[in-house]
């Protein structure tokens, strides 16, 4: 889907198409942090733009007090609170975090010392996945712990969990079927699928089960194999001793309000899965990361005094024949359940329209077209 951004008279008198997004070459999100805010001839040009910009990209739109991109303007209380966070609390938690990595670092140093990894020779990467016995006993354990305390240290003193239960629906193509090995016993899901909202997403789920992941992070962008998904997917579903996927089939985060398109990549391989909801509830500062700049994040997150995660876990979700044929109705499905039991609002938009938005806020009116493909 190719999409164009019009020109600023044309914005003012006649407005876009709901479904018309700008698109913007990924060049230009990558210098969205060194660019001012959203140039324009007037003040109230730039504010009927940002307004135009906000209904069309609401999932990545910030509502706490620090207001777009973070560089809303604070009152003088609230500045004299962060300015004494920064230089109270802040390195303090920097400081710690430090150590707790380079503590879980000497802790897989030493369990792999004399491990002989797996190794990929196309890729010429290791592979320490699929170890066994106490090294991996003592890795994941340590992991999960750690990763609580390097939550503890961020502010997340509590975190609240809760259980869904699902009722039967009567509607066929939503029912979960009960999965049963050859065994007799349910399956095991094969991934952990998530909402993302922040880069804090993954801490959480290490602290309590400690998943796989399949991933590269260039220029901040979550690439990942689906063939290498699907292989890891059907691995955990048949190997008790295989740890689970985690996957985040939306492809980027969001403000923690909405729940983007599914990729398919982690339900080609048709197990069932383990639906997770996270949210994040704030009063000051949002842990989304949605149009705020990676260093201001941090910043902020740290100089907060409390920070609040709550989880909803979901019961496993056991795909129908139907679905196993149809990895896109199977995703579909999922998303849809996940968006009614966390109250989330689904949306069409994806990692490009989130692209464009990021560079019209820096002052990009002339945006580039690119190709918007949809990559499953």
């Amino acid at each position: 889907m190719e999409t164009e951004l019009k020109d600023e008279n044309t914005e003012r008198s006649k407005p876009c198409p709901q479904k018309s997004q700008p698109e913007v070459a990924p060049d230009d999100a990558s210098t969205m942090d060194d660019l001012p805010l959203l140039k324009s001839d007037s003040n109230r040009m730039a504010t009927e733009n940002i307004q135009e910009l906000e209904k069309k990209f609401a999932a990545f739109v910030r509502n706490d007090v620090y207001g777009t991109m973070g560089r809303g303007e604070l009152q003088l209380a609230k500045k004299a609170l962060l300015g004494f966070a920064l230089v109270t609390l802040l390195p303090i938690r920097v400081m710690l975090a430090m150590i707790i990595l380079f503590f879980y670092y000497a802790i897989c140093r030493i369990c792999t010392l004399f491990s002989a990894p797996n190794r990929d020779v196309e890729k010429e990467q290791e592979d320490f996945a699929h170890m066994g016995g106490w090294s991996r006993a003592v890795i994941v354990r340590s992991g999960r712990f750690l990763s609580r305390v390097m939550l503890f240290v961020f502010g997340f003193y509590w975190i609240r969990e809760t259980y869904g239960i699902l009722e039967q629906p009567k509607d066929k193509s939503f029912s979960q079927n009960e999965g049963k090995n050859q065994s007799g016993k349910p399956e095991r899901p094969g991934a952990i699928i998530s909402n993302h909202v922040s880069y804090l997403d993954i801490l959480c789920h290490m602290s309590s089960c400690f998943p796989s992941f399949v991933a590269k992070w260039p220029n901040f962008l979550l690439l990942v194999s689906s063939g290498v998904v699907t292989e890891r997917v059907r691995e955990a579903n048949q190997n008790t001793s295989a740890p689970m996927m985690m996957l985040f089939p939306e492809g980027t985060t969001t403000n923690g309000d909405f729940l983007l398109p599914f990729k398919t990549g982690a339900f080609l391989a048709g197990t069932p899965v383990l639906p997770v909801i996270l949210r994040y509830p704030y009063q000051r500062f949002s842990p989304a990361w949605d149009s705020i700049s990676g260093v201001r994040h941090v910043i902020f997150l740290l100089c907060q005094f409390i920070n609040y995660i709550e989880v909803k876990r979901l019961p496993v979700y056991y795909p129908s024949q139907e679905e196993k044929d149809n990895p896109k109705l199977y995703a579909y499905n999922v998303r849809w359940l996940m968006a009614r039991e966390g109250d989330l609002v689904m949306s069409d938009i994806g990692l490009a329209e989130k692209r464009v938005y990021h560079a019209a806020l820096n002052g990009n009116n002339s945006l580039p077209s690119i190709l918007h493909q949809k990559d499953d």
